[in-house]
């Protein structure tokens, strides 16, 4: 398989990737107490083949912790088990930024501490149920419509969350403003119907994530902030709007001037989402003038030919990545992937499903 472009080095901008191949973020729901431990250390270190790792979803917030048994970067404690796990990366060779991701109305109280809050732009109540550990599978609640106080205190945590990043050796953060969450819930008008300076108008539903974006990249510069987006996602019961590709147009321009390291775009069609279509994918690509990724249902091959042409920078690959701990090696090598995938054990606590898929033997 001819896959040179794919796995030589790139420079992101100060940071040495040793091939193209990114691993992207995914929810495994690991973490006990919401602190990462010694079994993520295991997972992410098993994975440091890749030119770069984006963590799973990790909330800068209380009120972000939206799922069973994800991470925090908010307490000294997780702080302290992010370190960990970044230097079994780092002294593997790789390269390592936390995607901060604040899950807004995707939430239940059953998931939060006593104090915390299910929060977003309007009170707009999700379709749609979400899996609790002490209830089981729960309605989404009406979230709480956020005050201008607390949106000025989510964007504090968000930048408070990367200098913590910071702290524990990440080599940079990811925003997430896909899928569904808080982020995105402001960028769109299906659950943000917000009559203020946060909602209305395209500049008025970018605001938060711009203002978020700007600044944590002056809390830890420019070259140290990603963000991911998913125009015509529907995760999270979000769907088609008229605005969308006007949307992303104003937002990834907004984002080339703030001078975001980059624009991490991902595509659904694989899992049964709407395909993103190729004119907003190269709308994006010519207004991000520093790095674009592109991720979803991505083959070694498919990924060679759009680093060839131009079209991204770098390639997301995520669930093969879960049952093949050595993908990068599979793909140089040109070994068979490992095609199963034990669903059952995909959220569950342990080292099942998480730490135990084998690598390759020829």
């Amino acid at each position: 398989m001819n896959n040179a472009v794919l796995m030589s080095p790139y420079k992101l901008g100060s940071i040495e990737l040793k091939n193209k191949i990114v691993m992207a973020p995914m929810t495994r729901s690991r973490a006990i107490g919401n602190i990462p431990n010694q079994l993520m250390v295991e997972y992410y270190s098993q994975r440091a083949e890749a030119g770069l790792i984006i963590t799973e979803g990790t909330s800068p917030s209380p009120n972000g912790l939206g799922y069973c048994r994800i991470p925090g970067i908010f307490s000294q404690e997780q702080v302290e088990g992010w370190t960990r796990v970044v230097d079994a990366v780092h002294s593997k060779g790789g390269k390592l930024f936390i995607q901060l991701m604040h899950t807004g109305r995707i939430s239940h109280q059953a998931n939060l501490t006593e104090d915390a809050v299910v929060m977003a732009p309007s009170a707009v109540k999700p379709a749609g149920q979400i899996f609790t550990d002490v209830q089981g599978m729960q309605d989404f609640p009406v979230p709480k419509a956020m005050t201008l106080d607390e949106i000025n205190s989510a964007r504090r945590e968000f930048v408070g969350a990367a200098v913590n990043a910071m702290k524990a050796n990440f080599d940079g953060v990811e925003l997430h403003s896909a899928n569904g969450y808080l982020l995105e819930q402001f960028l769109s008008p299906v659950c943000n119907i917000r009559e203020d300076s946060y909602g209305g108008s395209i500049e008025n539903r970018c605001r938060f994530v711009l203002e978020v974006a700007e600044g944590t990249i002056r809390a830890i510069g420019k070259d140290k902030v990603g963000i991911r987006l998913s125009p015509y996602g529907v995760a999270g019961d979000m769907y088609y709007y008229s605005e969308i590709d006007d949307t992303y147009q104003y937002l990834s321009e907004k984002l080339n001037e703030l001078g975001i390291i980059y624009i991490h775009l991902v595509d659904h069609s694989s899992m049964g989402a709407p395909e993103v279509p190729s004119s907003i994918k190269t709308a994006i690509r010519q207004r991000t003038k520093r790095t674009l990724i592109l991720s979803g249902g991505y083959t070694a091959q498919r990924a060679e030919n759009d680093l060839q042409s131009g079209l991204s920078n770098l390639i997301a690959i995520g669930k093969p990545f879960i049952n093949n701990p050595d993908l990068v090696k599979r793909f140089v090598n040109d070994w068979p992937l490992a095609t199963e995938i034990d669903k059952e054990t995909l959220y569950s606590p342990g080292k099942i499903g998480y730490t135990d898929y084998p690598r390759y033997t020829p």
